[in-house]
């Protein structure tokens, strides 16, 4: 069997030592070799053709973002990014994604024996999702900065949607977007969540992702998108024209009071090996108003949420998945077509107009259009 070859970079020899044992330990991949800055590793790469890279963002004489520009422009390869839990390190490794990069994971904790068995079955798992990932290295373009001021100066000067002032156009139908992803989730929720107008549905979303991240990701998105995107709060309302970002390590389920619709977070064991879970999710839709329920899955190594979205649709959902060409790992997607769980398997770029036509048909009026 051809293993996959890893290329380490990363200033720590301690760290570089831990994750080439951790990647050396599996039966499909090997380090080939290590680099403590990007120019030592720009010469390993030339010499051993690495199938993925573990990049840190954090090094001397070249950071890691600097590194990983250079890398996509001149000899495309698949990057995990290796982060800091600190402000600077999380809004370092959204640019990171917005660049190119695969997926990310957090330092290593090395005092904790149980931490060290999760971290690497993470580490390896994003690895091998890079892998296969590297036929799809095209990403979609960041938004320009004058850009994004553009569409952060429109939410100052419109009004936030409130449930009043959208009852009579979506509140009254109770209808709802759930969302999940893995792998290559945080663009393409970008990507989505940018075409939703104000007077959207109400979206819950569960992206795998860990905890420290998902407040910084979710106000990243709150600065590009016409809707309000936020971090999901226990027992919060749900209200149009806003999406809710499940915490990380933390399961987001929908819930009700009463006549409303509520965020409810559960720190239960993980589910399919991941906390926040997307099977979490779309169970708790299937449980509470299926019938009102458009289910999206996005791009994303194994199977978690796939089940759940296959008995979501057997209750009466309308469900939408992303197709293998647009997906960067399409893994979640076909787990969840072959269960029978789609209506429409659609490129990601079309998948915010199909939505909101669907939810605009069986509304009764006229198609929203984005």
């Amino acid at each position: 069997m051809e293993k996959i070859k890893v290329l380490v970079v990363d200033d720590s020899a301690l760290i570089r030592s831990v994750m080439s044992k951790i990647i050396n330990s599996q039966r499909d991949m090997e380090t080939v070799a290590t680099a403590p800055d990007p120019f030592v590793a720009r010469d390993q790469i030339r010499k051993f053709s690495p199938d993925v890279i573990t990049l840190d963002i954090e090094m001397p004489k070249m950071n890691g973002i600097e590194f990983l520009e250079k890398i996509m422009r001149l000899r495309p390869t698949p990057v995990v990014m290796v982060s800091t839990m600190t402000q600077q390190g999380t809004d370092v490794t959204f640019r990171a994604l917005e660049l190119g990069a695969v997926d990310f994971v957090t330092k290593p904790k090395l005092d904790i024996s149980q931490g060290m068995i999760d971290y690497a079955n993470e580490i390896t798992d994003k690895i091998r999702a890079a892998y296969a990932a590297r036929f799809r290295l095209t990403r979609l373009p960041p938004k320009p900065a004058a850009q994004q001021a553009s569409v952060a100066s429109e939410k100052v000067r419109k009004p936030m949607p409130t449930h009043s002032a959208l009852g009579n156009r979506y509140a009254a139908t109770e209808k709802l977007v759930l969302i999940g992803s893995s792998t290559g989730g945080t663009e393409a929720i970008r990507l989505i969540l940018e075409q939703m107008p104000l007077d959207s549905p109400a979206i819950l979303i569960t992206q795998h992702m860990p905890a420290g991240f998902t407040k910084s990701f979710a106000e990243r998105l709150n600065q590009v998108c016409k809707i309000t995107v936020k971090e999901a709060l226990h027992g919060e309302p749900v209200l149009p024209g806003h999406a809710y970002i499940a915490p990380g390590d933390r399961h987001l389920l929908l819930g009700r009071n009463g006549a409303n619709y509520i965020c409810q977070l559960s720190d239960s064991e993980p589910v399919n090996r991941h906390r926040p879970s997307v099977e979490v999710l779309f169970r708790s839709g299937q449980e509470i108003s299926p019938r009102n329920i458009v289910g999206v899955m996005l791009t994303g190594m194994g199977k978690d949420g796939a089940q759940a979205m296959a008995d979501m649709k057997k209750a009466g959902s309308y469900n939408i998945c992303q197709d293998e060409a647009s997906s960067v790992v399409f893994g979640m997607p076909r787990e969840a077509i072959a269960l029978g769980a789609a209506d429409e398997v659609v490129a990601l770029d079309q998948i915010a107009k199909r939505l909101l036509d669907h939810l605009s048909k069986i509304a009764g009026r006229s198609a929203v259009r984005v």
